[in-house]
C-alpha cells in the first residue's frame, strides 16, 4: 500500500508516517517510480505507536515496542523491553499522582485557612451595580 492508503488506515498523516520514517521507526520500501510502499506488518508498527502516543508515551518510549514487533511478535509488547517501558512509565504516572495529591492538599488547607480568615467583602465584593 502506499503512504496515503497506510496514513488513512492507520488513522494518522502521511506528514507522521514521514516523520516516523527520518526517526527510523518505520521504513519504507521504494518502487520502481519512487513511491513509498508499505505492508500490513508496517500498519501493525504504525498502529502501536498511535495507541502508545495516544496513551501518553514519547515517541522514544513506542521504539522498544516497534523492535519487538519487527523481530517477529505478534504484539509490541511480548519483549522485556516493552515491558521496563510499562514499569518506568507507572512509576511516573504513580509519582505525578502523589505529587497531585500533595498539590490538592496544599490547596485544600490554604483554602480553609482563607476561609477561616475572611471577614466582610474585599475588592469587587463592595461595588454596587450603580457604580459600574
Amino acid at each position: 500500500m502506499r503512504i496515503g492508503d497506510l496514513a488513512r488506515r492507520a488513522g494518522t498523516t502521511t506528514r507522521a508516517l514521514r516523520f516516523y520514517e527520518t526517526q527510523g521507526l518505520l521504513t519504507a520500501r521504494r518502487t520502481t517510480n519512487g513511491y513509498r510502499e508499505y505492508d500490513e506488518a508496517d500498519l501493525t508498527l504504525v498502529r502501536e505507536i498511535r495507541t502508545l502516543q495516544d496513551i501518553g508515551f514519547s515517541l522514544d518510549d513506542t521504539r522498544p515496542f516497534v523492535e519487538c514487533l519487527r523481530s517477529g511478535h505478534h504484539t509490541g509488547d511480548a519483549c522485556a523491553d516493552s515491558i521496563e517501558v510499562y514499569e518506568r512509565k507507572l512509576t511516573e504516572i504513580d509519582a505525578l499522582v502523589d505529587r497531585l495529591a500533595q498539590i490538592r492538599t496544599d490547596i485544600a488547607a490554604k483554602l480553609a485557612d482563607a476561609r477561616s480568615r475572611r471577614t466582610g467583602t474585599c475588592g469587587s465584593d463592595t461595588v454596587t451595580p450603580e457604580e459600574n
